[in-house]
């Protein structure tokens, strides 16, 4: 798995999770399978089933959020060059084609959330603006054709 870099907020909401998943989710289905276990023949028991393949469920996902843990990568808002867009930076833009300015963060896929203005350095905006100097525009494609984003400011 490749290295994802992630802010501190990120990191430790990453961390919390997992410590989630194994604390009190794995308890839980465990408990789950014991209490189906307990009601008799496995073979016709659709409880147990579940809670089985529940189970199979949130161990991949722990396997997976560890995974992630180790190869996460913290980044520093004082390590973030604010002469050109990347991970990290704000970016305020001006859309040509709707004559709106928005600000944006561009964050790891797993920080990324639309309503506070974090998107992903993959999504086809961050991928667009990365390495845009102040001044410069990106032609970008979204599902609603191409737009042109003015970068106006980066912090």
């Amino acid at each position: 798995m490749s290295v994802q870099y992630f802010t501190k907020e990120g990191l430790e909401k990453l961390k919390a999770e997992l410590n989630d998943l194994k604390t009190v989710q794995r308890p839980r289905i465990s408990a789950q399978i014991a209490e189906a276990r307990d009601k008799g023949d496995l073979s016709e028991n659709a409880e147990y089933d579940a809670a089985k393949e529940a189970q199979g469920m949130l161990e991949a996902r722990i396997n997976q959020t560890e995974s992630l843990v180790s190869t996460a990568r913290l980044l520093e808002n004082s390590m973030v060059d604010t002469s050109k867009v990347m991970v990290l930076s704000s970016v305020k833009v001006k859309n040509h084609n709707s004559k709106s300015t928005v600000t944006y963060q561009l964050v790891s896929e797993t920080e990324a959330d639309f309503k506070t203005g974090k998107i992903s350095v993959k999504s086809p905006i961050g991928l667009g603006l990365l390495g845009k100097k102040v001044g410069e525009v990106a032609e970008v494609t979204v599902p609603a054709g191409t737009i042109k984003l003015e970068v106006i400011e980066i912090s």
